[in-house]
């Protein structure tokens, strides 16, 4: 059997495309990943998608799209594609020991964000620490937060956040910043922005009580540890995307990202892109959902031209 769609990933934007293409009679088969729900599944409070003024849990939500796309007629598999070969047809793709064959393929893989790797860090998570200033930013107003990273993303995370917090201070590891010159000019010119140069973050305080109260500090010439207090700490040093099993297969830039040609199209005909596989700008539930619109009408168009 040869599907006429498989969507990978099950974040907004897979889950998204799932609905629209079974809604557009696709039959789609969707394969979920190895985190179900992609990065709002593990986010606590989601306040800015439309149609929840009181707000909802982000695993909550990712339930309820996920019920929208089964009502429709989208199967899942659970587990992770381990393979996928599109330079020939049908495309095909390998998952939980399966072979699945498709004319189209929606790729909807995400990207996730860097984290330091500490173990503080992963269970505070959703409870003060974040790395999305857009998402979260509104829950420490009058609050004092750090953010880590030197690149354009610390310093937009930086600037955003003095709209909300009492004051930010940026933690990099090297005396100068990776940004953009005009990125570096407006952090640097907010009153609300503090700086700590050679300075690298050890420990994050305090999981035992489920939230930030403060980080440990570690200069990195000289060793020498100190403690800063803090409310929230926004980790801003960059994001990989999931594409590692395109590599070669399809174009990527030089980050990694998905490239895309017309619309949401890959630079192979057939196969589709949405989220944040190629979103490198807004990063958003809404955004990636409206990204797996466009993919799925973009992919019923391209069954129909070639049945």
């Amino acid at each position: 059997m040869t599907e006429n769609v498989i969507i990978l990933g099950s974040g907004c934007a897979g889950l998204t495309a799932a609905i629209y293409a079974a809604r557009a009679d696709l039959k789609p088969l969707l394969i979920e990943g190895i985190s179900p729900g992609g990065q709002l599944a593990i986010t606590t409070d989601v306040e800015n998608f439309p149609g929840f003024p009181e707000g909802i849990q982000g695993p909550e939500l990712m339930e309820k799209m996920k019920a929208q796309a089964k009502r429709f007629g989208t199967r899942f598999v659970s587990g992770d594609a381990t393979r996928v070969e599109v330079t020939r047809r049908p495309l095909t793709v390998e998952a939980e020991g399966e072979t699945f064959k498709t004319k189209s393929l929606i790729v909807a893989t995400g990207a996730s964000a860097k984290f330091l790797g500490l173990e503080s860090e992963k269970a505070l998570i959703g409870h003060g620490v974040s790395a999305c200033a857009t998402c979260d930013g509104f829950f420490f107003k009058g609050q004092e937060v750090v953010v880590v990273g030197g690149g354009d993303t610390a310093m937009e995370e930086a600037t955003f956040l003095t709209k909300f917090a009492s004051k930010v201070t940026v933690v990099h590891r090297r005396d100068s910043l990776r940004a953009s010159k005009i990125m570096q000019e407006r952090a640097k010119a907010n009153p609300k922005i503090a700086w700590i140069w050679n300075s690298a973050v050890v420990e994050i305080r305090d999981p035992a009580k489920k939230k930030v109260s403060g980080v440990r500090l570690k200069e990195v010439q000289t060793g020498k540890e100190s403690d800063l207090a803090c409310g929230g700490v926004f980790i801003a040093i960059g994001h990989t995307p999931t594409t590692g099993f395109l590599k070669g297969q399809v174009e990527l830039d030089e980050k990694g990202y998905l490239v895309l040609k017309r619309g949401t199209e890959a630079s192979v005909p057939g196969v589709f892109g949405c989220g944040d596989i190629h979103d490198i700008r807004y990063k958003q539930a809404v955004s990636a959902a409206g990204w797996g619109c466009m993919a799925a009408i973009d992919c019923e168009r391209y069954l129909q031209e070639h049945p």
